[in-house]
């Protein structure tokens, strides 16, 4: 997506996209580990992908940030979890980074965003959120970190907003009924999942732009 068309981090897209959600900046995050525990299971793959507002008021995906992660030391690798996410933990082209070192990259770009959009913290938005943020949450206490720029347990869920914009709560059919395209040969990298969750999150988001307006205009 050009900048250009991207309104710019002033005074009036600044603002307009800290009114829209309350001062939260949505940020997209897929993470693909080796189970579901979030205390026991090791974090594999992280991916953020950053919201932009457009010059003509619609939301669309901007960056992505993506990284390897190398499991934590006793992390528990489930068998088909990794059969599921296709994921070589030990790989010894995987370009990993410790957990510590992934996350504060991926924050330092969201702590920036957060900034730039005059936004108070950002808001994990996820495709059954409950579980990226869990994850997120446990590596988090895990490495010690401090400064967290997300909100600790409020989230936006692409399930629910699927289900109530197109019947739908299943990503791929989501994706379909939003007129997106899926693929499947892609699915379960975490950089295509955040990607096509943040596209499915700015169609609704845009869907219901005339009623947040029409409220608006009431106030």
């Amino acid at each position: 997506m050009s900048q250009s068309h991207l309104l710019p981090g002033g005074d009036d897209g600044a603002s307009l996209m800290a009114q829209r959600f309350r001062g939260f900046l949505p940020v997209v995050v897929d993470v693909e580990t080796g189970g579901f525990n979030p205390r026991t299971d090791a974090l594999l793959e992280i991916a953020a992908v950053l919201i932009e507002l457009r010059s003509d008021g619609t939301f669309v995906p901007g960056e992505t940030h993506r990284y390897h992660v190398k499991p934590f030391e006793g992390a528990n690798l489930e068998p088909a979890s990794l059969e599921v996410n296709g994921i070589d933990p030990y790989h010894p082209l995987r370009p990993a980074l410790p957990e510590r070192d992934a996350l504060q990259r991926v924050f330092r770009e969201v702590r920036a965003a957060v900034r730039e959009h005059d936004c108070t913290r950002a808001i994990l938005v996820g495709h059954n959120a409950f579980f990226d943020l869990h994850f997120l949450n446990a590596a988090i206490e895990r490495c010690g970190i401090k400064r967290n720029p997300f909100h600790p347990f409020s989230s936006f869920d692409t399930a629910t907003l699927g289900g109530i914009a197109y019947g739908q709560t299943v990503l791929s059919r989501i994706v379909e009924a939003a007129g997106l395209k899926w693929d499947s040969s892609s699915a379960h990298s975490a950089a295509y999942d955040a990607r096509i969750t943040a596209e499915v999150f700015c169609a609704i988001v845009n869907q219901f732009r005339g009623i947040y307006e029409q409220r608006r205009g009431r106030d």
